[in-house]
């Protein structure tokens, strides 16, 4: 929240061309290396802020002799400059005992295009497309809260290696290995590793942190709890993970093996029967009992920990697919009374998620099974609690979302996707039962549909490229993941092109960043509302839908509202979350048009 108010703009230092430059608060000097050279500068110069509403300091150069010279300027610190962002005080939501709350409001014209069909002449139709605009205003409470995880599979390779980075961040523990000393970072987080483009000064580029476009809590301060089937503590299920260097698990080892993760659920019935050797600690009970247990470690966590904010992901195995079946999983009611009368065909995963549910408590799918059976999705809208998945989308599926937009945007024709991967983690084990390959094998396979429908010059009706996609365990490999794609396209004059790739797909230390980044988002969403011009009222807000779309980034078979189109593709879905962070601070979308530089 600080960072939303400072009067300063911090600025990398970088070298270039031979020459030094220092960024000392407001003053930028540039001084040669090379003897006989006068030293000249650029001065920038702030605009103070003259009233109560958010004011960015946009620099003035006063000698521009130099500016082509810069590279890419990283602005940490900022305001937005805007007579449609303010600050103020309102009231908190009903059940929250703070009474009132501090907000940024942003006002913003969203231009959309609205699509008709029209009837001509002779029968004939034609399609007209008429731009519009609506005004919606994003409120968004600046005050962080401590924020606790839960995740289900703690004990996990990606829970491990979670945990483990966290606390080498926050303690910063510097460990060796045969390339010299390593140093703990977020890499591989969209929100603690990846900038934004602002906007340009003298012909450069000037980019911020996206986690300092809204107010999110720092990973470092984050409190981590959860279950799993297997009672092994955290400096020994690391251990076992094989992921990390032995000498940060040394160092980490102390800080880790009090931590034991709580009893979870098991059913057999929903993974591969070799995982029934790791279930040495698991709740006793009928469904309803383990779901009530479920809830009460989510109190029980807030109670001791002291976090106020809490938010639950599945990291565990691969379940099954669940049959979805009429009079148990396709309402609310029904769901609630089979898990009552025990009924078997409800799996584990979607115990937790209803009983995140029901605790207001933002639940995050990372495996492809669907826990989001109907039932939930309308206790999740019933209850306005987020719920977000499925299945994270880290090595080999984030390029396949990546290589077939491009493929498709630039005219080719992909015609053949072969995807094969041998792992021996864990997950591997448990997706070697055909039942849950069979899972991963349906949210792996889909990640392409939209990219294929967006082109219709391309592709008949129904027409898909061949897709396969194999999954073998080889427990030599690890954690270290074998990914080998072949992509065949139709080109020009109906020609041949075929792109063959290896990946060795770091799996857990690919996946955790994700864990973090999806977390982090999701708490955030719980303190952002919106407001649209036709809701009439002065202050009729409302939270955004429960099934949070702004999660699709990190998931392979994004989870979206009924009627909403379904994106896989990788930078459309970057682009709608980077342009929701903007719009919420008063920036506008990035649309890389440049005009500025036309004329």
């Amino acid at each position: 929240c600080d960072m939303w108010r400072s009067d300063a703009i911090h600025v990398r230092p970088i070298r270039m061309h031979g020459a030094r430059v220092d960024f000392r608060k407001s003053r930028v000097a540039i001084n040669h290396a090379y003897s006989g050279v006068r030293s000249r500068c650029v001065v920038f110069r702030w605009r103070r802020a003259t009233s109560a509403r958010a004011v960015a300091r946009r620099p003035q150069c006063a000698s521009s002799s130099f500016a082509s010279s810069f590279a890419s300027m990283l602005v940490t610190n900022f305001d937005v400059e805007s007579a449609r962002v303010r600050r103020r005080c309102v009231a908190a939501d009903d059940d929250d005992a703070r009474g009132a709350v501090e907000v940024v409001e942003s006002t913003i014209r969203y231009q959309n295009t609205r699509v008709e069909k029209k009837s001509g002449e002779n029968g004939s139709s034609k399609f007209s497309f008429i731009p519009e605009e609506t005004e919606y205003v994003i409120r968004t409470e600046t005050a962080v809260p401590k924020v606790g995880f839960m995740l289900v599979g703690w004990g996990g390779n990606n829970g491990s290696t979670l945990t483990g980075g966290i606390l080498a961040n926050r303690l910063d523990i510097r460990w060796r290995t045969r390339d010299g000393e390593q140093k703990p970072n977020y890499w591989g987080s969209l929100t603690q590793s990846a900038t934004c483009r602002v906007g340009s000064y003298n012909g450069e580029e000037v980019h911020v942190p996206f986690k300092s476009l809204m107010p999110m809590a720092n990973p470092n301060d984050i409190i981590i709890d959860g279950w799993d089937i297997s009672n092994v503590n955290l400096a020994d299920a690391m251990a076992r993970a094989k992921v990390l260097d032995y000498d940060l698990q040394r160092q980490l080892r102390p800080h880790m093996e009090g931590l034991t993760p709580r009893a979870s659920i098991f059913d057999p019935k929903f993974v591969a029967s070799n995982q029934a050797d790791r279930a040495t600690n698991v709740i006793i009970g009928t469904k309803e009992q383990q779901m009530a247990q479920i809830r009460a470690d989510i109190r029980d966590f807030k109670a001791k920990s002291g976090v106020d904010s809490v938010v639950v992901l599945w990291t565990a195995n691969t379940e099954r697919y669940t049959e979805v079946r009429a009079g148990v999983h396709d309402s609310e009611e029904n769901l609630r009374a089979a898990i009552k009368a025990g009924e078997e065909e409800i799996s584990p995963s979607t115990l937790f998620a209803l009983a995140c549910i029901d605790e207001r408590t933002p639940f995050i799918n990372g495996s492809p099974q669907n826990t989001f059976v109907p039932g939930v999705l309308e206790a999740s809208l019933r209850l306005k609690s987020i719920i977000g998945g499925d299945d994270f989308k880290t090595g080999q599926t984030k390029m396949k979302s990546a290589l077939v937009e491009y493929l498709v945007g630039a005219g080719l024709k992909p015609t053949s996707i072969v995807s094969y991967n041998h792992l021996g983690n864990n997950d591997g084990l448990n997706l070697s039962a055909p039942q849950t390959f069979r899972s991963k094998e349906i949210s792996k396979s889909n990640v392409v549909d939209d990219m294929v429908r967006s082109n219709p010059l391309l592709y008949a009706p129904g027409e898909k490229p061949d897709h396969t996609v194999v999954i073998k365990y080889v427990p030599n490999v690890g954690d270290s993941k074998r990914a080998m794609d072949e992509y065949t396209s139709s080109i020009f004059m109906n020609g041949s092109n075929t792109i063959v790739m290896h990946n060795t797909c770091e799996d857990s230390l690919l996946a955790a960043p994700l864990i973090l980044d999806l977390c982090l988002v999701a708490e955030l969403l719980t303190r952002v509302q919106i407001k649209c011009e036709s809701d009439g009222e002065k202050d009729c807000f409302h939270h955004l839908h429960p099934v949070a779309v702004l999660l699709s980034y990190w998931s392979k078979a994004p989870l979206v509202p009924r009627g909403m189109p379904l994106v896989n593709a990788l930078q459309k879905q970057r682009a709608m979350l980077e342009n929701f962070f903007r719009a919420a601070v008063g920036l506008h979308p990035e649309n890389n048009m440049l005009l500025e530089y036309f004329s």
